[in-house]
C-alpha cells in the first residue's frame, strides 16, 4: 500500500493547484500526507489487528482531526453513530489498497472492499469504486497483463477505461465522485510504463490530484512490484511514527517476498 501513500503525498501539493503535465517535481517540501493515508493505514491496521472497520477508521481518523476530510465524512467521524451516510465519493477508493494486497482470493477482495466500504461509503458507486480499485491491484499483482485488467474492470463495473489521458486532461475538472475520478486513475496506470510515470500521469490529470494519484499509485505498485526505493524513502519520511509503524507491519505480513 505504499504505493497509494506515495501518490497521495506527492499528489497533495497539487490537489488545490492543478498541473496539467507530467513535468513537475515528484517531491516538494511542503509534500504531505492526506486524510487518504490516515485511511489507508485505518484499514491495514483492521486487516492486520481483526479490529472491525468502522472502529478503525474512527479511531485512527480522530487522531488527525486535520487531516482534510470531506464535510460528510468528518461528521461521521466525530460521531457517535456508525451508521453509513450513503455516499458515492472516492473515499471509499482512496482508501481500499490493503485489500487488495491483503488476500488472495478475488471473490475474498471484492467481499472485504465492499466491507471496508460500506462502513461509509454504502451507495452503490462507493462500493463499486472501492471492489474496482481492489480488484484491479490483485490481478495487477498476480500477475495479469494490464489488457486483461482493462477488460475485467470494463466487463465487472461498467467502467469505460478506453479515453487516453490526454483526451481527458484539458476538460477534466474537480470530481470527488467514485465514477468521476476511479476510471481515469485506472487508465493513468494503464498508459504508464512505470510506477513513477503511472502517478505523473494522474497528478497531471488535475482535479482531486492526491487521491487520483493514491488510487493510482496502488495499482501500480502492484503492477510494478513496488515504487522504486527513493520514492519509498521520501514517503515514509513524511509518515508520523504510529503511522508508519502500521505501513511497516503490513509490510512485513503481507509484502516480504
Amino acid at each position: 500500500m505504499i504505493g497509494a501513500i506515495a501518490g497521495d503525498v506527492i499528489g497533495s501539493v497539487y490537489e488545490w493547484n492543478n498541473i496539467k503535465t507530467t513535468e513537475f517535481d515528484l517531491f516538494r517540501e511542503d509534500c504531505f500526507f492526506t486524510d487518504d493515508t490516515v485511511l489507508t493505514v485505518a484499514i491495514a491496521n483492521s486487516i492486520l489487528s481483526g479490529e472491525d472497520y468502522a472502529s478503525s477508521i474512527k479511531r485512527i481518523g480522530r487522531r488527525y482531526p486535520n487531516a482534510d476530510y470531506g464535510g460528510h465524512f468528518r461528521g461521521w467521524l466525530h460521531s457517535d453513530d456508525a451508521a453509513p451516510y450513503n455516499s458515492w465519493g472516492n473515499g471509499s477508493a482512496m482508501r481500499v489498497s490493503p485489500v487488495g494486497f491483503a488476500f488472495d482470493a478475488l471473490d475474498t477482495v471484492l467481499e472485504e472492499a465492499k466491507k471496508s466500504a460500506e462502513v461509509t461509503h454504502n451507495h452503490p458507486e462507493g462500493i463499486k469504486g472501492a471492489q474496482a480499485t481492489a480488484g484491479a491491484i490483485f490481478l495487477a499483482r498476480t500477475g495479469q497483463p494490464k489488457e486483461f485488467i482493462k477488460e475485467y474492470i470494463e466487463t465487472q463495473f461498467d467502467y469505460d477505461l478506453s479515453t487516453p489521458i490526454d483526451d481527458i486532461r484539458p476538460a477534466y475538472q474537480f470530481d470527488v465522485s467514485c465514477q468521476g475520478s476511479v476510471p481515469p486513475a485506472i487508465r493513468a496506470f494503464l498508459e504508464s510504463d512505470d510506477f513513477e510515470n503511472a502517478v505523473r500521469l494522474a497528478i497531471s490529470i488535475g482535479g482531486d490530484s492526491d487521491t487520483i494519484a493514491c488510487i493510482t499509485g496502488g495499482v501500480a505498485q502492484a503492477f510494478y512490484g513496488g515504487p522504486p526505493a527513493a520514492i519509498v524513502k521520501e514517503t515514509k519520511s513524511r509518515l508520523t511514527p504510529d503511522l508508519l509503524e502500521v505501513v511497516e507491519k503490513f509490510e512485513n505480513q503481507f509484502m516480504a517476498d
